[in-house]
């Protein structure tokens, strides 16, 4: 299990730059501290970058973050950051814009994949660790297409 050593100050954003925008979104440092320290050393080393999104459910989520979608590797949706993280599930609620991780059917899988909801998904609530929420471009959510790409994925201070 990786355990990240980036400190997280708590008032980070994350803005990724696709094809059709920008999409910020802000963490949940409290709920969720090791995934959002781990998707900030990903997003800064650049790992993110040219991923695409790869699962585009209309109503339901967007999902990216396969390193498989950029290299053709592996079979994209199997791809990770060679390592898992331990489940940090917590009671913030599936809402429209909630940015989550996604995994296998182990609940300590999750590594570099995340997903973002297009609307309420109270089924979910407590099976995965959600650790972001959208604070601008829930449009660009709404009009990504399956092969969008993510141009780069930037961490940047929200005060």
């Amino acid at each position: 299990m990786h355990v990240s050593d980036v400190k997280v100050t708590g008032s980070e954003v994350a803005v990724i730059t696709t094809n059709r925008g920008v999409i910020k979104f802000k963490f949940y440092a409290k709920e969720a501290p090791n995934h959002v320290a781990s998707y900030i050393e990903l997003a800064r080393a650049g790992f993110y970058d040219g991923t695409k999104f790869h699962r585009v459910e209309p109503g339901f989520v967007v999902q990216g973050g396969d390193p498989y979608s950029k290299t053709g590797a592996g079979p994209v949706g199997t791809g990770g950051p060679g390592y898992s993280l331990k489940a940090e599930f917590n009671s913030l609620p599936h809402l429209e814009g909630t940015v989550a991780m996604a995994r296998s059917q182990n609940p300590d899988s999750a590594g570099s994949q995340f997903y973002i909801c297009l609307a309420p998904a109270p089924f979910l609530d407590g099976q995965y660790t959600v650790f972001g929420q959208v604070i601008e471009g829930m449009d660009v959510v709404k009009a990504t297409q399956v092969g969008d790409v993510m141009e780069s994925v930037r961490i940047e201070d929200g005060k």
